[in-house]
């Protein structure tokens, strides 16, 4: 493949504020995630990576915090969707204590110039110790 047809990536460098919007930097904030260095503590934790590697196009790290019942066996990110921001609405367990736990969420984006607003509660579990993503409903 040609540099030039790449599909372009984000521009969300290791020392840029967090998409996440938690106020840190991408490397000291979801990047350890994304990276492996560290595990998301909390369901809420793994709900803001999450929503960071879909800003920054990190396919590997959203199947590997897919609950292996519910994870595709692949997954095509939508080149021309630009996800620009997080409102976290609610939380329901989901602390290092728990085993389960909801988020509430709405994800802003853009698709081809037209602005919009994924609203979600999404549930996580626990997998081999390890937060994990089961599934969602779209409200």
């Amino acid at each position: 493949m040609s540099r030039s047809s790449a599909r372009p990536r984000p521009a969300v460098g290791p020392t840029s504020p967090c998409p996440c919007g938690l106020g840190d930097t991408y490397q000291n904030c979801c990047g350890v995630f994304h990276s492996g260095q560290k595990s998301a503590p909390t369901a809420e934790r793994l709900m803001r990576s999450r929503y960071s590697a879909f800003v920054v196009r990190d396919t590997a790290y959203l199947l590997r915090s897919w609950h292996s019942s519910t994870r595709p066996g692949h997954l095509d990110l939508d080149p021309e969707m630009r996800w620009t921001g997080l409102d976290v609405l609610a939380t329901t367990d989901g602390s290092p204590f728990h085993q389960e736990g909801t988020v509430e969420f709405r994800a802003h984006y853009s698709e081809r110039g037209h602005q919009d607003v994924l609203h979600e509660v999404s549930r996580f579990v626990r997998e081999d110790g390890q937060w994990v993503y089961l599934d969602g409903a779209v409200t």
